[in-house]
């Protein structure tokens, strides 16, 4: 939504997206290391690789090429790329965007994600509205991407709603909760934008950083 928007400025900017999921390392690297658990946490990215691309869109280097990644089969797809061709505005989409780590030792320069944006937003809701989202959509993808024998979650397709609740509930406890309270919501103050949603998705909250 916020690429076509801002694709419909009067000087119809050139806006392409690229997701950070594309950055992950591939379930193969991810289970040899023991992080399959850890998906979308920090550590399961290709830090180097995300940061070479920004580097290169930033230095108008032509085109840059982003990896693709399959929620369907949810891992990297071998070989296949999207091209960024220098826009005019680029949103990355991520949930660990913002993060610093720790502080290189010996005044050592070291690039974070974040240097290279302009401008940040920061999707935020409460941690029982994200819950119920998330538990929601599970239950929708079971009839849906869920069903599709090549999908990587299609042994939850046959679930009974009850199940699938406790199932659902289960995975962001242990995964999405932990990752929120680790990773994610200890940037949300280095955002320039804080965007409060509530559960029916309509914009409550705006905070501003003042610029």
């Amino acid at each position: 939504m916020l690429q076509a928007l801002l694709a419909r400025w009067p000087n119809v900017p050139k806006v392409d997206l690229v997701t950070t999921d594309g950055f992950l390392y591939p379930n193969a690297v991810l289970a040899r290391e023991g992080l399959m658990e850890r998906k979308g946490f920090p550590e399961s990215y290709d830090l180097s690789a995300l940061l070479r691309f920004l580097s290169d869109v930033k230095a108008g280097r032509r085109p840059t090429r982003a990896p693709v990644y399959s929620h369907l089969v949810y891992d990297v797809i071998p070989n296949q790329w999207v091209e960024i061709d220098r826009p005019d505005i680029l949103v990355v989409e991520g949930l660990n965007v913002l993060q610093t780590g720790l502080p290189p030792k010996g005044g050592k320069m070291i690039p974070y994600v974040s240097d290279f944006f302009d401008f940040s937003v920061y999707l935020d809701a409460d941690e029982n509205v994200l819950r119920n989202w998330y538990v929601d959509r599970f239950l929708t993808l079971r009839g849906t991407a869920f069903s599709d024998p090549k999908s990587f979650f299609h042994r939850y397709a046959t679930l009974s709603d009850e199940d699938a609740v406790e199932t659902a509930t289960s995975i962001w406890r242990r995964i999405n909760l932990l990752n929120l309270h680790e990773n994610i919501l200890p940037t949300r103050q280095r955002a320039d934008l804080i965007l409060k949603k509530a559960e029916s998705h309509l914009v409550e909250e705006v905070a501003l950083r003042k610029l």
